[in-house]
This record gives C-alpha cells, structure tokens and sequence, in this order.
C-alpha cells in the first residue's frame, strides 16, 4: 500500500518533467562601431617644451665704472631712442675733463712758445747768426710742441667720451624687461643695467635629442603653441640649430622664429613647439588605426569586420604588429591591410566568427 502511494506522487511530477522542452538559445548580435585602416603619414609629429624670448635683447650696461646716481626707468616701461635709463655720478669724471681741458691750454702755450722760439732761431740762422744745430733744436722744441697739443686734445676727447659714458640711454625702441641694479649701487664697466626687449620678431628656445637632432634642418616649419594663449597657433621657422650639446650632453639647442608676432607674447613665457619630422628612409610604410588594438595572452590583435547583406558582419581576429603613439592613433606596421574595417568599440565582448551589426558611421553602438 505504501509503494502504491509513492507511485501516485510521482507519477504527476514525472507528467510534468517530460512536458517541458529544453529552450533554445537566441543568437545576440551586438551592435559595433568600425573604421576604416588609414594610411599613415610620412612624418613624425614631434612636441618638444620651450621658451619664448624677444628677438632682440639688448643687456644695457655703462662703459664706465662709477656709482648709480639715477635709475629713470622701471620694469615694464616702453622706451624710446635716445631716453635716459641710467645715471652714473659724474664728479670724479668732470674733474677728468677739466684737468684735460687745462693740459691742453698749457701744451697750446709751450706750442706757441716753442713756434716763436724757432721762427728767431731760423732768422738768426738765415743771417748767419745761429748754427744749424741751434735751428734743427728749436725745430724739434715746436714740433714736439705741436705733438703734446695733440695728445692733450685727444686725452681731452677722451675724458670728455667718459663724462657722456656717465649717461646711459636707450639704443632703441622698445620695453626694459629687467633693471637689477639700485641707486648709489657701484656698477662696474660692462655690468648689466637693464635688459631691454626690442620690438623684433619673438624667438623660442627648445633643446632637441640627439636622436632627432638630424632631422631638424634651418628653415623647417614649426607650430608654436604657449601655455598663457592656448587658443591661439603661431607659425614660425626654425632659425637656429645647436652644433654642440647642452650642459645635459644629450640634447642640442634648436631656435624657431614666430612668422606673426603678437604684442600678448612676453619674453619667459612657456611654449610648446610641435615639429613635422620626415621619417627615416629605412622605416616600412605603416598604417594608422584609433583605439582599435587590444592584447590578451597571446599578443596583440585587432578584430576586422566582413560586411554581409542586411547591414550583418563577421568578426575576424587578425594578429598585428604596432609601431609608435601619433596624434592621429597607433601605427600597425603589420597584421592589416589598407581596405581592412577594424572594430573600435567593445572589443573585449567579441570573439572569432561572431555575427555583428553594422552600425552607421553617425551613430554609436550602447
């Protein structure tokens, strides 16, 4: 009685088992974003730090040594030719001149005395008075004379020169970006006054590696771009290329001159100067994908899709070889061809011989 309950109870179960057929699975087809395998580019786009400095910098300094009496100029002021920058006290200097001035009063007097003394000794040599050693003596005395005056004017003209050195002023127009000396400093002859900007075309210093070095020639075009005025591209030219290294032995200095200028641009001011660099002559032609490599165990790869009818494709895996980052995506240098579509989104969620859909280049895969 027992084991025909237990029949009765499963009996309903068994019913029930055998009524529900498995459920096959639908195939998901996933919807991708794919472009197109672009060649890339024959040059190497290259940004190197730099800064901006005035294509002409005058270091001011006095000719002379002496003590500061006036500064008339400030950082940030506009000058013009012939204005007073500095002044240096010029007593000790005047005094120069007005001991010159009485050495050439004194040299004319023995000038004029040794002149007088020759014309009676030739007057007495021509009566046969004198002998000719006295004439060719007085002679001497006047031409000697006539020397000492000379000297004492040049030695006046100098000191005179001095006395205008005390005085320094702008060789041009232009803007004082420095002054680093104070009144009643002691400068010495040569020492830096002001630095003055002229209103030349703005230069900017980077250093290059020795690696590429080579492949900067005078002349090249460069974009030049500053940290203060991101908005704005400046076209320049390079103008200097460095023959020895820096101080670091592995970098060379390179100059690039801005083309259009800007009165925004002031010297010190960071920059970014991108260079279009020729690749070398022994480097395969490459092709050029955006975000479309992945890596897993087995290396890179990148996933190509084969259109079909119905805007359906398959996914293919393809094995490549990548080169350098560039602005415009990852060089490929081998594993795709040129009329190749690569998968750009979701790559991870795929696999080989997947069926996909083809989305329109406008629109974006969820």
């Amino acid at each position: 009685m027992t084991t025909r309950r237990l029949l009765l109870l499963l009996l309903p179960l068994c019913l029930l088992a055998c009524g529900n057929e498995p459920e096959q699975r639908q195939e998901v087809i996933r919807p991708i974003r794919y472009q197109k395998v672009r060649p890339g580019s024959n040059l190497l786009k290259r940004t190197f730090s730099g800064t901006a400095r005035a294509g002409i910098e005058s270091r001011l300094s006095f000719r002379v040594a002496g003590a500061v009496e006036q500064v008339a100029v400030q950082v940030g002021d506009r000058v013009k030719p012939g204005q007073l920058i500095a002044r240096l006290d010029a007593t000790d200097y005047r005094l120069q001149v007005q001991e010159a001035q009485a050495g050439l009063a004194n040299a004319r007097a023995q000038a004029r005395n040794a002149a007088a003394n020759y014309e009676r000794v030739r007057a007495l040599y021509e009566n046969r008075n004198a002998s000719r050693n006295d004439l060719d003596a007085a002679r001497a005395a006047s031409e000697s004379a006539k020397a000492q005056v000379r000297a004492s004017s040049t030695r006046l003209d100098l000191a005179r020169s001095q006395l205008r050195y005390t005085r320094l002023t702008a060789p041009s127009a232009g803007a004082i970006a420095s002054v680093p000396i104070e009144i009643n400093e002691n400068v010495a002859a040569g020492q830096m006054v002001a630095l003055l900007t002229a209103n030349g075309q703005t230069e900017v210093d980077c250093t290059i590696p020795e690696s590429l070095i080579t492949l900067i020639k005078k002349d090249m075009p460069a974009t030049v771009v500053f940290d203060a005025l991101p908005e704005q591209q400046f076209t320049a030219l390079v103008s200097e290329v460095g023959v020895a290294a820096t101080g670091q032995a592995t970098t060379f200095p390179v100059t690039v001159r801005l083309e259009n200028n800007s009165n925004l641009i002031r010297s010190g001011m960071a920059a970014a100067i991108v260079f279009h660099l020729p690749k070398q002559a022994d480097r395969q032609p490459t092709l050029v994908v955006p975000e479309a490599i992945g890596e897993d165990r087995m290396g890179r790869f990148a996933y190509v899709v084969k259109p079909q009818k119905n805007g359906l494709g398959t996914i293919h895996r393809r094995a490549v070889t990548v080169g350098e980052l560039t602005s415009d995506g990852l060089e490929v240098l081998s594993g795709l061809d040129d009329s190749d579509l690569v998968v750009t989104a979701g790559i991870s969620r795929l696999q080989e011989g997947q069926r996909v859909q083809l989305l329109p280049r406008n629109e974006v895969a969820p």
